[in-house]
């Protein structure tokens, strides 16, 4: 953790919107394409349902990425995110729309990314996080490091994260534990 483990769990209990890019974070970064030019991509399960939990828990997500494919499209809808942006070069000024259509400020934003396109937004956000293997330059300037990597589970240490920062861990948790 770049920023101490106190500076991370306060910064990310005041998210109320989260972002997160997708090659590298949500998937392996590995790009797989048909014979036919189809691309493929592998999510992980656990993920899926930590950005579920995170959701139910009050904080909305967006996905904010710099590739468009018809894979994320339909993985975005299975997992009932509205917010995603494909095919994006100016991540920060997406997540500034985002923003200010709900009227909240970068404070109460956090953004999860892995390569060095992603500076400008993780540095304006209120709360940024890193996959394990994500590029040197993101892991020295990140709040947070996952312990695993993208597509492997680090999402949703980021979901649970937030969750328990922001006191809502417990009823997450609730329905499993009945």
């Amino acid at each position: 953790m770049a920023g101490g483990a106190t500076s991370a769990m306060t910064k990310a209990g005041q998210v109320v919107l989260m972002g997160f890019d997708v090659d590298g974070v949500l998937t392996d970064g590995t790009l797989y394409f048909s014979a036919q030019g189809d691309a493929m991509k592998a999510f992980s399960s656990l993920d899926g349902h930590g950005l579920k939990m995170l959701q139910r828990g009050g904080v909305e997500v967006a996905i904010i990425s710099g590739r468009s494919s018809a894979a994320l499209e339909l993985r975005a809808a299975n997992l009932g995110i509205t917010e995603l942006h494909m095919g994006i070069d100016d991540k920060r000024a997406v997540m500034g729309e985002l923003l200010a259509r709900r009227a909240i400020g970068f404070a109460q934003a956090g953004y999860m990314g892995d390569d060095v396109v992603d500076l400008p937004l993780l540095r304006a956000c209120g709360f940024s996080a890193a996959v394990a293997d994500a590029h040197e330059e993101v892991l020295g300037r990140v709040d947070y490091v996952a312990g695993k990597k993208g597509g492997s589970g680090a999402v949703r240490e980021v979901c649970d994260l937030i969750l328990r920062a922001r006191g809502k861990w417990d009823d997450a948790m609730a329905e499993y534990l009945a």
